[in-house]
């Protein structure tokens, strides 16, 4: 109750001075006590009735408010919507509790008469640490926000207040390739158009009813907006229309990948590179498991195993892709003397592809391959003539191991 009271009074206070504004305090729940055996339903006052200067005097009542009674939702909320002096302004209702309809009036019936009346009232309604399952019991009154902790309803009431005064709003539709606005999850970076002056973050969020939940600019300024997927989305000089919800749309239709080795043993570490088509730049590294999301088109996977796999692969709308990588052989080596060595694959019949150098001056060694057809190309490292070159071809099979000695 003191966090709140604090959160209000300092909320209230920054609309000092805001043309064409007047404010007023009802309150409810705080001249009656609660018994065991009472409860004063008709506990609603207007506090402070509205007018063009009452900023301190409902400081005044909030700091001397204390809890006691009720929560006769209902009453207070058709009694506030008659509290207006003028059915023709914009008129709001800001409705902060902590608990549920007490008494046995329904504030949904009560919003419903409210509506069919022509009674211009919007409400918004501020849970204060409530149990969420309780959500839907407000959804017929107004737009529901719940704040679990101070900090959070200092946001929320800001954002509420700003919707009030400014009525500019924006939802970013990040939409499908069909054009459904169901994409999300995502971080959005907000800049004043043709500079590097960040102006908001926010992770993209779908609201309660699946729709992107709506958000509060300056619409004296123009944007430049960045998406972080994969790749990230760029959209330039948005303008903001004042007065009126604003709408930006966003083609950011994505699927999903995932690279597995299904038959390898647990702990195989196996990196990916992933280059978006066309680009040679690498977009990300994917490690092996992991289900990341790209955005619909065609990718490059640079698969970091011995050899290199390299595949094409088409990412589609919210379908998962699955690459399986065959699981590695074992090739295991031993010379008598120190070789000079390199190993390579043949990859299309014929064509050989280096590998990688054996070490110079080792006498055995192990490695892990991708099952195929192997040649080894050495000497002597003391033989000084290339007549002395040698070639051991050999086949690598998953999970076996292949002896060579050279």
């Amino acid at each position: 109750m003191s966090a709140a009271k604090e959160v209000l009074i300092k909320s209230i206070e920054s609309l000092r001075g805001v043309p064409d504004l007047e404010l007023a305090l009802r309150v409810y729940g705080h001249q009656s006590n609660v018994t065991n055996t009472y409860q004063d339903c008709q506990d609603t006052k207007l506090e402070v009735a509205f007018g063009p200067a009452n900023i301190d005097a409902i400081k005044t009542k909030i700091k001397g408010l204390q809890a006691k009674g009720a929560t006769p939702i209902a009453r207070s909320l058709e009694a506030a919507a008659a509290d207006f002096p003028d059915t023709l302004a914009r008129n709001f209702i800001i409705l902060i509790t902590d608990g549920l309809e007490s008494c046995d009036n329904d504030p949904c019936l009560v919003a419903r008469k409210l509506r069919d009346k022509g009674v211009k009232v919007t409400p918004f309604v501020i849970g204060l640490g409530m149990d969420l399952s309780y959500l839907d019991k407000f959804e017929c009154i107004g737009s529901y926000t719940d704040a679990e902790s101070k900090a959070a309803f200092e946001n929320v009431l800001s954002n509420i207040l700003s919707k009030a005064l400014l009525n500019t709003t924006v939802q970013i539709n990040l939409n499908t390739v069909d054009g459904k606005p169901l994409e999300t999850n995502v971080s959005m970076f907000l800049y004043e158009a043709g500079t590097s002056n960040l102006k908001y973050t926010y992770m993209h969020t779908l609201n309660r009813k699946n729709l992107p939940d709506t958000l509060v600019l300056d619409p004296s300024i123009k944007y430049d907006l960045r998406v972080a997927t994969l790749p990230s989305i760029a959209k330039n000089n948005i303008a903001i229309v004042p007065h009126t919800h604003n709408t930006i749309q966003v083609p950011a239709g994505q699927g999903q990948l995932t690279i597995t080795s299904v038959k390898s043993p647990e702990g195989s570490r196996i990196e990916s590179r992933i280059i978006q088509i066309p680009g040679t730049s690498t977009l990300h590294v994917q490690q092996l498991g992991e289900i990341q999301k790209y955005l619909v088109g065609t990718y490059q996977l640079e698969i970091l195993t011995i050899p290199r796999i390299y595949k094409e692969v088409k990412i589609e709308q919210s379908k998962l892709t699955s690459i399986d990588i065959p699981a590695a052989g074992q090739f295991i080596y031993q010379v008598p003397k120190g070789i000079v060595a390199q190993l390579f694959y043949e990859r299309n019949p014929g064509q050989w592809e280096w590998v990688l150098d054996l070490p110079y001056n080792q006498n055995k060694g192990t490695i892990k391959l991708q099952p195929g057809v192997y040649k080894v190309i050495y000497r002597e490292k003391d033989q000084r003539s290339s007549t002395y070159t040698k070639e051991k071809k050999f086949n690598i099979t998953s999970l076996k191991v292949t002896n060579l000695s050279l």
